[in-house]
């Protein structure tokens, strides 16, 4: 399922390129959320762990594919 950008919220499971590859990203973080692009803190797995962190951007209006 698609959803905008900028309805991204904390929790989320997206599929982004993270670390050179297309894998599922779970959403820890959303920052500039009112600026034209959104700044999303994302780690991969199933716990959350600072060295497996980092961050995507996207433009507020882009498409993200959302995990069911």
């Amino acid at each position: 399922m698609k959803i905008q950008a900028s309805n991204i919220q904390v929790g989320d499971r997206i599929f982004a390129y993270f670390n050179n590859k297309m894998q599922v990203c779970k959403v820890k973080y959303v920052s500039h959320a009112d600026q034209p692009n959104i700044r999303l803190t994302v780690f991969h797995g199933e716990r959350y762990r600072y060295t497996n962190s980092g961050i995507i951007q996207f433009k507020s209006e882009d498409l993200v594919d959302l995990v069911n």
